[in-house]
């Protein structure tokens, strides 16, 4: 079976609306009715995906959704600095959570993904956490607009 082939058969209409709507409308929305109670100065951090960078077969409308979200992080942090209010994104690898197990990927797949990333292995939650508190933080002010791509080197292989 081709990639086309798959992509005709994983994906119709309501997949997709479901994807975007979750991932990049949901996240939109949610931040307009946040905005009100934001301080100044504030941020705001959201979660891409290495998959918006690297072309990755079998994921098309969920790294879509992730390029979405890095885009709309860019242009929200030009509209927002002004009430000091910062938007980034962190984009990571795969990390090492129960997901992979629930998508049904087995101990072999799991290996094989990890051969993908420089770093012969899956991030560790802990990582992503300590990237989410600097960029939280008063030391991380200048970063406007940016995304910190987290991956151990996937893509780079």
């Amino acid at each position: 079976m081709t990639n086309r082939e798959r992509l005709r058969e994983a994906w119709d209409e309501a997949a997709f609306d479901r994807s975007f709507n979750t991932n990049v409308k949901g996240v939109l929305f949610l931040m307009q009715k946040l905005l009100p109670l934001f301080a100044s100065p504030a941020s705001i951090i959201l979660n891409g995906s290495v998959n918006a960078h690297i072309g990755m077969a079998n994921s098309s409308v969920y790294a879509a959704t992730k390029a979405a979200i890095s885009s709309l992080a860019r242009t929200l942090s030009g509209e927002l600095i002004g009430r000091g209010i910062r938007v980034n994104t962190i984009s990571p690898g795969p990390i090492e959570t129960p997901l992979y197990g629930k998508l049904g990927m087995t101990d072999v797949g799991h290996a094989q993904l990890a051969k993908q990333i420089a770093a012969g292995r899956f991030g560790d939650p802990k990582e992503i956490a300590k990237a989410v508190v600097f960029f939280a933080s008063d030391e991380c002010g200048f970063p406007v607009g940016s995304e910190l791509l987290i991956t151990g080197g996937m893509g780079n292989i």
